[in-house]
């Protein structure tokens, strides 16, 4: 421990030496501001992730819910058409019976009562198919009533998650539209999985080093936000990207964790000084080396990528009733 305070002690004097108290102090604190929105991405990212894997289950389970009541449907269908048949046949036979006992009434006594008997027990089990046939009728109306009640909550999730679709492609057409005059100066828009891409390549934005944005992606970035001004149902995470080069500097950023996470918060603060966007559907990370896009191409790797995605919480509590 004293060996780290003699260490820390060295290294606040070395960036006093270095750097003016004022900057270092707002330095500092901007790398805590954004360390604190990255824990709060990463939680946010693992819900997300987890309540859409949760509605894709119950969605899948809801369909197999559906395609076997409709199978056992069909079995009580063809159960209760089998028991009205056997029921329709006893009646026959009881007429039967009653016709015969009528004709041997006068035969004798012991053949009467034999008849009266079976015609006894006869009625005992036509009353028991009835019974039978009463109890699959109602559960048959029990069964279609699920079965509409199931199909009626799958087309709403579906309805629900096409709308979502819809709108996501809509404003993925007016993110293109808005931004095609940059297409060619390292900025491209792309949909997957149900997100847009939109991703900005450094030399658009910055500087090498440098967590200053330049005049010409301030214009992109100030059109991209215009658009996301009136989107109040969304989730955008600005997220800073480096390439492997390991930035040596006693200054301010020292890492590509942090040169990441500062050119995403850089952007964050364009988009909200200059536009009326929600800042409450922002969120600023940094991904520092670790997610090339190509391993071969580190100009490339240097972007920043702003990922547009549908709040998927009214989704969620639909699937929960």
């Amino acid at each position: 421990m004293k060996t780290k305070a003699i260490y820390f002690s060295s290294l606040i004097l070395l960036i006093g030496a270095c750097v003016p108290a004022k900057k270092y102090n707002d330095l500092v604190e901007r790398e805590k501001k954004c360390s604190e929105e990255l824990a709060t991405y990463k939680n946010n990212s693992i819900t997300n992730e987890g309540k859409a894997k949760d509605i894709e289950a119950r969605y899948n389970v809801l369909l197999s819910e559906v395609s076997a009541l409709r199978a056992d449907t069909s079995k009580l269908g063809q159960d209760y058409r089998l028991i009205q048949a056997q029921y329709d046949k006893m009646v026959l036979q009881n007429l039967a019976y009653e016709k015969r006992l009528e004709q041997e009434r006068n035969k004798g006594a012991q053949e009467t009562g034999a008849l009266q008997n079976d015609l006894e027990g006869k009625n005992v089990e036509l009353q028991r198919k009835q019974d039978a046939l009463n109890d699959l009728e109602n559960e048959l109306k029990a069964k279609q009533q699920l079965l509409e009640d199931r199909e009626k909550r799958v087309n709403e999730l579906e309805e629900m998650m096409q709308r979502k679709e819809d709108a996501i492609k809509l404003l993925k057409t007016k993110v293109a539209s808005a931004l095609r005059g940059f297409e060619n100066k390292g900025l491209t828009v792309v949909e997957k999985n149900g997100k847009i891409y939109v991703s900005l390549e450094a030399k658009l934005l910055f500087n090498s080093g440098s967590t200053t944005v330049e005049p010409e992606g301030k214009k992109a970035l100030i059109e991209l936000a215009k658009v996301l001004e009136k989107e109040t149902d969304l989730e955008v995470v600005v997220e800073g990207h480096t390439d492997t080069d390991k930035l040596v500097s006693t200054a301010h950023p020292k890492s590509n964790w942090e040169l990441s996470v500062l050119r995403a918060t850089a952007v964050v603060e364009i988009m909200t000084a200059n536009t009326k966007v929600n800042p409450a559907i922002l969120m600023a990370a940094g991904r520092s080396q670790f997610h090339p896009v190509d391993p071969n191409d580190k100009a490339k790797n240097r972007r920043i990528e702003v990922i547009i995605s549908p709040n998927l919480n009214a989704l969620f509590e639909l699937i929960n009733k």
